[in-house]
């Protein structure tokens, strides 16, 4: 009988898969040989892979560039990454030179903005989306830069007094969207989003406020769905619903231009991820295509805002096995050298479940374990995968530490967690590794950030020169 780690991966996953592959019994992600990376930097260790970013935005630029051209969609495609998914300088530098917009939510974005422009990142021809809920601070500097010249600042109505505030600080006329309160997904705990305007509010709501003012030019209508793109029922319904509308004010709207599907791509939480990337993009465009040719509508340009998409698959986090603990006849614990709840804090919020695999030792026999974070909390730990409600990993040896790796964790995880702060138990938030490629084509290593020292914690918790 069949019985080592290779195997149990093989059989249940067709292995290799996705972004993996073997070489000498350990693991590689997206080539990078991970053992090599331990052995140099150890662990605990967060990883990110910088090409990906710039594949995973020309692979959604093909998708809609083909599904326009198969039904002779006359629109342009524009990709904005979702900054709310990770802010990191090195994160902003790869999609901005992979030519992406940006679509932010929060009042220091637009500090982040301003920093690219100086940096010459961006131009005031790049494409700003600003959604988001806006207190004052978020208006002001919106306002700012569309008064600095930049032309394609587009900030979001996310309610119906949000308008008025823009008077007291923009001096020159601008571009402005509409956010639609989609209704959510029936097992929601809410009907409809607290985010955006009533569908039955936009088109009164243009005519009384915005038809006739030259300092207004609505340009796009915002569509968003919380739990992204997806082949169901409610998806469809709500695309439709928003297309509907669109066409609707574009024929009392001549300059309205744009539609902006909010919601991403999924990415893959488990080796056996299937989702038809094809068919989602060239029904998307298809359906739009007809419901405008059916009312006699010019179709939309379309944006997309995606976050999780953009950044998920570049990054790991990899951890090493300090300690195995038998604590009865059916609970088997594997400690790892740092918390789960504290590095991947989604596994602990809302049950989000990450690729995970062994890095090293797949020639060995596997078991069944739990595995354990360092902090006190009984909640600190991970025991199944999205495929079954195990968790397998190669036997220990104490001659040969196993490693193991958490895969495509670059959405949200740092933010959540955050980012030099203070954590649970005080654990350190683990060294950042970023890996990108030469011109030869050879994997190059930078230390983003070191492992988070007791120096550092002592000065947030105002501890300072011993005090």
């Amino acid at each position: 009988m069949k019985n080592t780690y290779f195997d149990l991966i093989d059989q249940t996953y067709y292995f290799p898969a996705l972004d993996f592959s073997l070489e000498h019994n350990n693991l590689l992600f997206h080539g990078i040989p991970l053992m090599d990376v331990i052995e140099k930097f150890g662990t605990p260790m967060k990883l990110t892979y910088l090409p990906q970013f710039g594949i995973q935005i020309n692979k959604a630029r093909k998708l809609f560039a083909d599904a326009m051209e198969k039904v002779n969609y006359k629109g342009d495609y524009h990709y904005c990454y979702c900054t709310k998914s990770s802010h990191f300088s090195f994160v902003m530098n790869e999609v901005l030179k992979n030519g992406s917009h940006l679509e932010t939510s929060s009042s220091y974005d637009m500090d982040i903005v301003s920093r690219l422009y100086k940096q010459g990142r961006i131009s005031k021809q790049t494409y700003i989306v600003c959604n988001g809920y806006k207190l004052p601070d978020y208006i002001r500097k919106i306002s700012e830069l569309i008064n600095d010249g930049f032309e394609n600042i587009i900030p979001i109505l996310d309610n119906l007094d949000e308008l008025d505030q823009y008077e007291q600080y923009v001096k020159k006329p601008f571009q402005l969207g509409m956010r639609i309160a989609s209704e959510e997904e029936p097992n929601f705990a809410f009907y409809t989003s607290r985010l955006g305007i009533r569908y039955k509010d936009i088109v009164p709501y243009y005519e009384k406020k915005i038809a006739g003012n030259s300092r207004y030019k609505l340009k796009m209508l915002h569509f968003f769905i919380n739990t992204g793109i997806k082949d169901d029922t409610y998806y469809w319904s709500e695309l439709n619903k928003c297309a509907n509308v669109y066409c609707e004010l574009k024929k009392i709207c001549p300059e309205l231009d744009s539609l902006d599907i909010g919601g991403g791509f999924p990415v893959p939480d488990s080796l056996n991820f299937t989702y038809d990337y094809p068919y989602m993009a060239n029904e998307i465009i298809a359906s739009l295509k007809n419901i405008c040719d059916g009312q006699d509508v010019e179709t939309p340009n379309i944006f997309t805002e995606f976050g999780t998409f953009t950044v998920a698959e570049s990054a790991a986090a990899l951890y090493s096995i300090v300690s195995e603990k038998q604590q009865n006849d059916a609970e088997k614990w594997f400690m790892i050298d740092s918390s789960i709840i504290t590095t991947l804090p989604d596994t602990w919020g809302i049950g989000q479940r990450f690729i995970m695999l062994a890095i090293n030792r797949w020639d060995k026999e596997y078991q069944k374990v739990n595995l354990g974070g360092l902090t006190c909390d009984s909640e600190d730990y991970y025991n199944s995968e999205v495929h079954v409600n195990e968790v397998f990993l190669p036997k220990i040896d104490h001659k040969d530490k196993l490693h193991i790796g958490f895969f495509h964790t670059g959405a949200y995880q740092e933010s959540l967690a955050g980012f030099g702060g203070i954590q649970h138990c005080l654990i350190p938030a683990p060294k950042h590794i970023l890996v990108d490629k030469n011109e030869k084509g050879e994997f190059t290593y930078e230390v983003f950030a070191g492992t988070q020292t007791a120096e550092s914690m002592m000065k947030i918790l105002g501890y300072e020169n011993g005090v």
